[in-house]
């Protein structure tokens, strides 16, 4: 039986943080309330009712990602209207995985029409879809964003863990960019990412990850230096289309290899052949490193 559970105003993401490391004290794992303990994904639905855009935080938003801020909200700008419901989902004692080492390996966000600025807005998350993976597992974190009760967004995010191979990924499983790869998309513009990009894109966003926010927090967790965080890369690539987007369509992006920060990416695209656009981002060095391809297709 799903369980629906209202939260009265949006949790703190830099507390739900510090939650989120608990599984990595030796032991904290078997406490209750602490994830990581649970066999299957909680049947547990979040919900945030009466959301008012802070007109201040959506400018810096803006700023950080290079949308011109217009009276429709930025397409990806919803996702962090419900990341903090995210966040207190996978820190919730019945979630199976620590939110701390999970991987967002593709995101997918279907915008039904454009979000005013001033519209109310009811913000619902749940997790789902539980599938082997030879590396581990992944599941997804669908969010939805309704103005009364009109669906206006909603977004998927497929998520990784990695652990013990579970098994092949379950055939039938499609992804939209595949194909981009194969259109060799010139790049176009060049995008110079300043060492703190992580931290002011954190900030603005609620996602507080050490993995982004300064070399040496990213260097205990793994990696060389701070990096990127995906769903900047995929809003700054939406901020260089933002002319040529519908009102209506679904884009899908699959993050491929880390930003490391600081550096300098190029970016590209082109139209499809169904009146859509491919983009790709990549390293701007002669490698040309491929950090994620994307998809634009109209509803």
């Amino acid at each position: 039986m799903t369980t629906t559970r209202q939260l009265s105003s949006a949790p703190g993401t830099l507390g739900l943080y510090g939650r989120a490391a608990l599984p990595m004290i030796p032991g904290a794992s078997r406490l209750p309330f602490v994830a990581g303990s649970a066999s299957a994904l909680p049947d547990l639905t979040l919900t945030l009712p009466e959301v008012r855009v802070d007109v201040a935080k959506l400018q810096a938003y803006a700023k950080v990602c290079g949308f011109s801020l217009r009276n429709d909200l930025p397409v990806t700008y919803p996702f962090v209207l419900g990341f903090p419901l995210h966040m207190a989902l996978m820190t919730d004692g019945s979630f199976p995985f620590p939110a701390i080492g999970l991987v967002h390996m593709h995101n997918r966000i279907v915008q039904h029409r454009p979000i005013s600025i001033g519209e109310t807005l009811s913000v619902a998350v749940r997790a789902d879809n539980l599938q082997p993976h030879p590396k581990g597992r992944t599941f997804e974190l669908t969010t939805t964003v309704r103005a009364g009760d009109e669906l206006v967004w909603e977004d998927v995010a497929a998520i990784f863990r990695a652990g013990s191979g579970k098994g092949p990924a379950p055939e039938g499983s499609e992804d939209p960019t595949a194909g981009v790869g194969a259109l060799r998309i010139a790049p176009t513009e060049e995008w110079r990412l300043a060492g703190n990009l992580g931290r002011r894109y954190g900030f603005v966003a609620g996602d507080v990850n050490p993995i982004h926010l300064h070399p040496l927090s990213a260097k205990l967790l793994g990696f060389p230096r701070a990096i990127a965080h995906g769903m900047w890369t995929k809003a700054r690539s939406l901020a260089a289309l933002q002319d040529r987007l519908p009102d209506a369509y679904a884009v899908d992006v699959r993050f491929q290899r880390p930003v490391l920060l600081p550096t300098t990416v190029a970016f590209g695209s082109t139209e499809t052949d169904g009146g859509g656009l491919a983009f790709v981002l990549q390293s701007a060095s002669a490698k040309a490193t491929p950090h994620l391809r994307g998809v634009v297709a109209p509803a």
